[in-house]
């Protein structure tokens, strides 16, 4: 299976793009020991099934990016004859310019789709159907020899992010360095950039624009890495792969200084930044068999540790909520059938 990219091209769909040239491919037939061997599917041998074709194209966020590509994979076993399209537009990105336009089935999101993304979505024929998949701790890291911070307040937070905001780290707090800020970050098109924007500066769009914005997270990685007085902010998954490269860094929400976790984001305890993250399924696309039971199968899987938690590093659904998600899911797809058989009468 190869992961291949829509096109398109302007200022959003110039980041789109550029996220769509980091696609990976996914091989068709790699057994992973890890991932659970009947969920979701239609059946368990594995390399060779062949009981669906066709193509499934999904765009979106580069934080579910991981999780979906693990699904993929697992899907991709037990469907050979399935093309599974996957890239890293940005979750806005994605909707403006691919799943809102038709041209892919799926958009992975890492907050809920805006009014004004439903309505263009709408207008043209595409109605979006919300499938929460998994919970994110949404993670601020420094450089690992930063070792004047190891928390910092929401306000702390508020002071360097919001427009015109601080320019140096003793700007902040008197005894830490004066020196400036090298800062990283998620490209305005990203469901990244607008929950931290959202939970951080308060204010909906409004982030400092004199720093390094990027939908490649590796980017802000290496960033922070690289500068004893850089800091960036990226979802928990990379910040794990990424561990012994940078520092996480605690966050007091007013009450004590909270480390991201699977174990905090899932007790509630890691706030602000412990958010959903979701895939939007068109219900249009719902009436092809292997739409569908992708759906179905990424529902699944989403209640998985071995995927969700050990694979890729965010907190699982519930075994409860994967079932009402199916339920609903289930109800539109029952639909989609029945207006095909309609419309073949």
């Amino acid at each position: 299976m190869t992961v291949d990219a829509p096109n398109r091209m302007t200022r959003r769909q110039f980041v789109a793009g550029t996220g769509a040239a980091g696609l990976v491919a996914i091989a068709g037939c790699t057994a992973n020991p890890n991932l659970s061997a009947n969920a979701g599917g239609q059946n368990s041998t594995g390399c060779g099934t062949k009981t669906l074709s066709g193509s499934v194209d999904i765009a979106g966020s580069s934080t579910v990016f991981p999780l979906a590509k693990a699904v993929s994979v697992e899907f991709q076993k037990r469907h050979q004859d399935v093309r599974v399209s996957l890239s890293k537009t940005g979750t806005g990105g994605g909707f403006e310019n691919f799943f809102c336009t038709g041209k892919t089935d799926f958009n992975n999101a890492s907050r809920p789709i805006t009014d004004g993304e439903t309505k263009q979505c709408r207008s043209q024929g595409v109605n979006p159907l919300e499938l929460r998949v998994a919970t994110d701790a949404l993670t601020v890291i420094v450089n690992k020899n930063a070792d004047w911070v190891d928390c910092m307040t929401v306000d702390e937070l508020r002071q360097i992010w919001k427009p015109g905001g601080a320019k140096k780290w003793s700007d902040i707090r008197p005894e830490w360095p004066d020196v400036e800020f090298d800062l990283y970050g998620a490209a305005d098109t990203s469901g990244t950039f607008d929950y931290f924007t959202h939970q951080i500066v308060g204010e909906e769009g409004r982030q400092r624009n004199d720093y390094q914005a990027t939908e490649k997270d590796n980017i802000v990685v290496q960033g922070v890495s690289g500068n004893k007085h850089a800091m960036g902010y990226l979802g928990f998954a990379y910040y794990r792969q990424s561990k012994e490269k940078v520092k996480a860094i605690a966050i007091d929400n007013g009450n004590s200084c909270v480390k991201p976790s699977i174990q905090t984001a899932k007790k509630g305890e890691y706030q602000p930044l412990s958010r959903p993250l979701f895939t939007y399924v068109s219900e249009e696309a719902l009436a092809k068999p292997q739409v569908a039971e992708f759906a179905r199968f990424f529902l699944k899987q989403s209640a998985n540790e071995d995927v969700v938690v050990d694979a890729v590093g965010y907190v699982p659904n519930t075994d409860k909520r994967v079932n009402e998600e199916l339920a609903a899911l289930e109800k539109i797809v029952g639909a989609q059938g029945q207006d095909q058989g309609q419309g073949k009468q």
